[in-house]
């Protein structure tokens, strides 16, 4: 009984471990996805010392996610993990590496572009407020920071060292993603997706969409009314 007990509890907190990785995917997802638009405004109107701020602050929250989720990921999926995983739990996983390198990935070309841009455009006083440019146009990115902070950063968050500078946090990923290949023997090509390919667009819309014949009709039956004149007279 006490054995069965024990095969219990552990299948329970592998699951729930699994339900923390899978919240942890969705949220670098989102903290990287914030973090390529706020890199978008670099040498913009938008761009100055709050932007710079921002970007180092979500960078830092995305680190502390990818590095807790790497360390959980390898953890169920290396093979001195002495617990053996089921089937259906190992695809999971394996499908939450792929995503996740996935993610990695396009975070890591993201960092790249704004190390180039932050380095075209340097500020002179990196703690001032004023836009680097000044056209008379407000781009704000006030809306993509507080997207940031809304973002729930998950519970196996590790305790790392302090937010790395742009250029060693590129070469920190970059070691990441080389150890999760070489220490996870998973084929990309394996991995089976979930759900088919471009389902969003086979999905039936909401609202259906007006043919040309019906936005043509109705073009004819407005043009055949004619509204009232004015009386003020056509101005030539």
């Amino acid at each position: 009984m006490s054995r069965w007990r024990h095969s219990v509890d552990k299948l329970a907190a592998r699951r729930q471990q699994q339900g923390e990785c899978e919240r942890a995917q969705d949220a670098l997802s989102r903290v990287t996805s914030c973090f390529q638009q706020l890199a978008a405004s670099l040498g913009s109107s938008a761009d100055g010392g709050f932007l710079r701020d921002e970007m180092d602050e979500t960078r830092a929250v995305a680190h502390r996610i990818s590095s807790g989720l790497s360390h959980r990921l390898l953890h169920l999926l290396s093979d001195c993990d002495s617990a053996p995983l089921g089937v259906q739990d190992r695809q999971v996983l394996e499908r939450l590496w792929v995503l996740f390198l996935s993610a990695l990935e396009n975070f890591l070309s993201d960092l790249r572009k704004a190390h180039n841009l932050i380095g075209q455009f340097p500020l002179a006083q990196p703690n001032h407020r004023c836009s680097l440019v000044n056209t008379g146009c407000i781009d704000g990115t006030v809306g993509v920071a507080a997207r940031v902070a809304s973002v729930q950063v998950p519970g196996l968050t590790l305790e790392v060292e302090p937010n790395p500078d742009l250029a060693n946090h590129i070469t920190g990923l970059e070691a990441m993603m080389s150890e999760l290949q070489q220490k996870v023997p998973v084929a990309f090509w394996s991995v089976e997706a979930t759900h088919p390919a471009w389902a969003e667009a086979h999905s039936e819309p909401d609202d259906p969409v007006e043919t040309l014949e019906d936005l043509m009709e109705v073009e004819v039956v407005s043009g055949a009314k004619k509204m009232a004149c004015c009386g003020l007279g056509c101005v030539g």
